[in-house]
This record gives structure tokens, sequence and C-alpha cells, in this order.
């Protein structure tokens, strides 16, 4: 259970996972001194840290359980794309983040780098033609 002050999304991540990964994470807690504090209006606050974490050895019913009821708490979050972009810019490897799983978010970063590589490939044809 994570202590009161370490509450927001990050210091969840970082509490979480420590507690349910033999390889406990040093990450940069985000709190109110930050620049932007998007998280602050975080609906996942005011949830349990675990619904958006996976315990070690979960079944597959339980998980995607768990994760769906994450993703309905995402669903009415007021700051859900700030979230989304904050996992995929970071990026986290575990948890529902933005709505989104770990494996929901390397899709969404491999078709970023597919488009970006698109991108590229016309510019240099020009350059080079």
């Amino acid at each position: 259970m994570l202590h009161p002050i370490e509450s927001s999304p990050r210091a969840a991540t970082v509490a979480v996972h420590a507690a349910s990964s033999p390889v406990a994470v040093v990450a940069p807690r985000l709190d109110s001194q930050d620049d932007n504090p998007w998280h602050t209006g975080a609906a996942c606050r005011r949830d349990e840290a675990v619904l958006f974490f996976a315990p070690s050895k979960e079944p597959t019913a339980a998980r995607l359980s768990r994760e769906e009821q994450a993703k309905q708490v995402c669903a009415r979050c007021p700051v859900l794309l700030e979230c989304r972009e904050h996992a995929l810019t970071q990026p986290e490897p575990y948890g529902v983040w933005g709505g989104l799983t770990a494996a929901e978010r390397r899709v969404v970063l491999a078709r970023r780098r597919r488009r970006d590589t698109e991108r590229r490939i016309p510019a240099a044809r020009r350059i080079a033609g």
C-alpha cells in the first residue's frame, strides 16, 4: 500500500512495481513542484494502485478483468491524453497508463516509428532526386 504522500501516478508506479518485481525501479517522482503537474487531476489518484499494475503471477483472466477496470477509470479521467503521452514518451514498461496497457503502448510506439520513417523517406528522395 502506498503512503498517502506518495499518491502521484509515478510514485504509485515505483512503489507497486518495486513491491511486485524482483528488480527495484528507481525513477524520479512527479510531484506538485513540477512545471507541468498534469497528474494532480488524474482519476487514478482516488483508486488503488493495484488496479493499474499486475501482481506477480496474475492469472490471465484476472489480469484482463483488472485491466478493464483500470481502463474504465481512465475513460473518465480529465488528463487521459497527458497520462498516455507521458507513458509513451518515458516509456513506461508496466501498468495501465492513459487507458492503454503496456502491450498496447508498444503497438502505438511501433506505429509512430513506422509513420516517422515513412515521412523521412519521401523527404530524403526529394533531396537526393
